[in-house]
């Protein structure tokens, strides 16, 4: 009988579960300290207009913090998303599908973000 515990087991599948953890966990600290900064921005802010808000947003590396928590957010969406359709979609035609339905909206979305983020 073979010993399959321990550093003898063995491991087979696509090994998503601990690189996907750890991308989801840095995603989330991405956002969480860009939540940080917009929260210390806002709160120590004089001007609560639409010019004060446009202002902040007018400095280069404010767009830029952005768009990386803002891709953090579509990347930490879809590990999740992905994962719901592994798990929970059986048929492999209708799982394709739906991870490829779920691609190109998070892929619009980035886009529409920049659009937004650097008419501004």
């Amino acid at each position: 009988m073979a010993n399959n515990i321990g550093s003898k087991r063995l491991v087979v599948g696509a090994h998503y579960g601990l690189r996907d953890w750890l991308a989801q966990r840095a995603t989330a600290v991405v956002m969480a300290v860009y939540t940080v900064v917009l929260l210390v921005s806002f709160l120590t802010a004089n001007d609560f207009s639409y010019q004060g808000w446009a202002g902040l947003f007018s400095h280069q590396w404010f767009k830029l913090a952005t768009f990386v928590t803002l891709m953090a957010l579509f990347y930490h969406a879809w590990i999740g998303v992905r994962d719901i359709w592994m798990d929970y979609v059986k048929p492999v035609a209708l799982r394709l599908v739906l991870q490829v339905a779920t691609i190109l909206w998070l892929v619009g979305c980035a886009g529409w973000a920049a659009q937004i983020l650097w008419r501004v």
